[in-house]
């Protein structure tokens, strides 16, 4: 569990295919804190922490996680916004944050608003009723709020600490990220279809 506050970027230094798999050396200046076997939020996506070396660390995706995040368009020296899991007795200073990307979406358009940034993002119809007005969403592990949502886009306005924290700032339009759900409007609408 995690909470979309970002405590670090990396950068992709080296991939490597096995089988139907994907393993990505990053580096960061948190890798040599992490441990083998520890969960780690990348662009939102919960990788488990397979080997470490000095200041890189290695995880892998497998075929489903590459299907239904934008894992497959990394390349070597991508930024990668990384996050730990929750400690007990943790603030919540974002939101519940699972690690389970729902989707992707594409970025279309990018404002500088003169302190801050406007940032659109498009996503497949049917995750529609997934967000709300004023709601938590998860982009690229980063918990932000909603705002001007239709039926396939939305925007978010980042302040410039988020900016210059996060890869955010090497976003251009027509790149993809990766959507997370708000975890309680989806327990909610499985409610309801049951009902």
């Amino acid at each position: 569990m995690f909470t979309g506050i970002i405590e670090s970027m990396g950068m992709v230094k080296e991939i490597f295919r096995t089988g139907t798999n994907k393993s990505f050396w990053i580096e960061s200046p948190l890798s040599a804190e992490f441990s083998i076997d520890q969960s780690i939020a990348h662009n939102g996506v919960c990788l488990t922490v397979e080997e470490i070396n000095l200041n890189l660390h290695r995880v892998s995706a497998v075929a489903e996680t590459l299907e239904k995040t934008h894992l497959n368009n990394w390349k070597p020296g991508a930024r990668i916004n990384l996050e730990r899991s929750l400690m007990p007795m943790q603030r919540v200073d974002g939101h519940f944050v699972q690690g389970h990307v729902d989707t992707t979406a594409l970025c279309k358009k990018i404002k500088d608003k003169d302190g801050s940034h406007e940032f659109e993002f498009t996503f497949p119809s049917k995750f529609a009723p997934l967000i709300i007005e004023k709601g938590s969403i998860c982009v690229n592990g980063i918990s932000l709020t909603a705002y001007n949502v239709k039926k396939r886009s939305f925007k978010v306005a980042i302040i410039p600490y988020t900016y210059q924290l996060t890869n955010l700032q090497f976003l251009e339009a027509g790149d993809s990220v990766n959507l997370e759900f708000d975890m309680l409007g989806k327990y909610i609408l499985r409610k309801l279809s049951l009902d």
